[in-house]
């Protein structure tokens, strides 16, 4: 995949940072007992600082660290005691931290332009990761800017990791070097990280599902928002046959790059940000080759977190097709995306917003799940009955239109609850059509 042209970085940039660029050490020295930490996330978490920080936590009494979407484990000596562990996605790293209670999850739900949102708002120290500044002083945050920009602005000490191995993209993603206090340049060799290998039934799964939602759910010229996840995050890679589509997204889902360089993403009919492709950050795991092409191309943008998942923003994009994962799908179309029963298994991130704002922009609200999974050797339904107790409502029912699974689509929009156990039912893995129909005459009288 060819690249586009980068903005060029100066070589003496080093020299425009002079004394505020230190070693990480040094950099954390200034963080003090009682600060409230934030770091940015997934793959900007900041490498350099973050073991920097690690080692002066027993030096350091009641202070907080809020690591959403972390890529890097905080079950650290002192974890809970002298400092507190804060998120509002989890993520492998640090998922067993949490369910065991040693640390905090915070319910971050909703978004307003320009406003960080409560819980994220009162952060006095903000470590991020940026590309080295250009001529002109501007460093860009890369593959992700999520909230990075307003976290910054709102915090009294800002330290930038400076990697240098950065992609620029356009938007709203550049921070001049005047609004940071202390660089650190990343000096480690970061690991290939790839993809998750799914077995022949989840591959096969997955590509039924995109599948159809690409040919029946998918018109050409709709504008798209694709959801982070294994099953959602493929379906580009089954849109080579559609044409001038549009993306108003939040992560930019994975194999966007080559649906633009073939001409089938265009946003030629996008109502926000004709021609471009928007959205807060890239997906974890992208390709370099997928990068590089992104890198410096003025069709790709990214805003803030609040601004791309601000319903009211959201609404304005007449049409807007919602496509999303869920955790699991009750009979009459509640959808859980982020916990298993009480525990956090991830987040809302933007599925919330989208769903709502798509409903409302006069769209499709589409929920892509498996029928069923192995968990210890056991197959159990992703359609239930109920949702198990505690679990999180991420997607309300009265806002969603479909929900598709390898065994077909489930239209809900308009449907009465019997209607739409019917259509649910219709699509659960067979071992479980029998049981689902008994417990739902037990329990809505069907």
């Amino acid at each position: 995949m060819a690249a586009a042209t980068a903005p060029a970085i100066t070589r003496d940039w080093r020299s425009q940072l002079g004394a505020r660029l230190v070693s990480a050490e040094d950099a954390v020295s200034h963080i003090k007992s009682g600060d409230r930490v934030c770091l940015s996330i997934a793959q900007q978490t900041p490498f350099e600082l973050c073991p920097a920080l690690a080692g002066r936590l027993m030096d350091l009494e009641n202070m907080v660290v809020s690591h959403g979407a972390a890529v890097m484990n905080w079950d650290l000596p002192g974890l809970g005691q002298r400092f507190r562990l804060e998120s509002m996605y989890l993520t492998p790293y640090d998922r067993a931290i949490y369910h065991r209670g040693d640390a905090e999850f915070t319910p971050v739900q909703y978004y307003r332009a320009g406003h960080l949102p409560p819980a994220l708002d009162n952060f006095n120290v903000y470590l991020m990761v940026v590309s080295p500044p250009d001529a002109h002083g501007y460093c860009n945050f890369g593959e992700s800017q999520i909230m990075s920009k307003l976290l910054a602005r709102n915090a009294d000490l800002v330290i930038a990791e400076i990697d240098k191995k950065s992609i620029r993209v356009g938007g709203d993603n550049s921070i001049h070097i005047s609004e940071i206090d202390y660089f650190v340049e990343r000096m480690i060799e970061l690991p290939e990280f790839n993809l998750p290998v799914t077995n022949e039934e989840e591959a096969r799964n997955i590509a039924t599902v995109c599948n159809l939602v690409a040919k029946e759910l998918i018109p050409d010229k709709a504008t798209l928002q694709i959801g982070v996840g294994s099953m959602s995050g493929m379906l580009c890679q089954h849109l080579h046959d559609h044409h001038e589509l549009g993306m108003q997204t939040e992560i930019i889902p994975l194999h966007t790059a080559p649906l633009v360089q073939e001409g089938v993403l265009t946003g030629k009919h996008k109502k926000l940000f004709p021609g471009l492709v928007v959205g807060s950050g890239i997906a974890p795991l992208t390709p370099r080759e997928q990068l590089d092409y992104i890198d410096g191309n003025p069709k790709f943008a990214l805003y803030d977190f609040n601004t791309t998942d601000d319903i009211r923003l959201i609404a304005q994009e007449e049409g807007l097709i919602s496509v999303n994962n869920a955790m699991a799908v009750d009979l009459t179309g509640q959808t859980n995306g982020e916990s298993i029963g009480p525990l956090m298994y991830t987040g809302t991130g933007g599925q919330t917003a989208f769903v709502i704002g798509a409903a409302l922009a006069g769209g499709k609200t589409v929920i892509v799940v498996p029928s069923a999974s192995m968990v210890n050797g056991k197959r159990i339904s992703r359609i239930v009955p109920v949702l198990d107790p505690g679990s999180v409502v991420t997607s309300q029912r009265g806002f969603l239109h479909y929900v598709v699974t390898e065994y077909g689509i489930a239209t809900l929009k308009g449907k009465s609850i019997r209607e739409r156990i019917e259509e649910l039912v219709a699509i659960a893995h067979p071992d479980f059509r029998s049981e689902l129909r008994s417990d739902a005459k037990r329990i809505y009288k069907y």
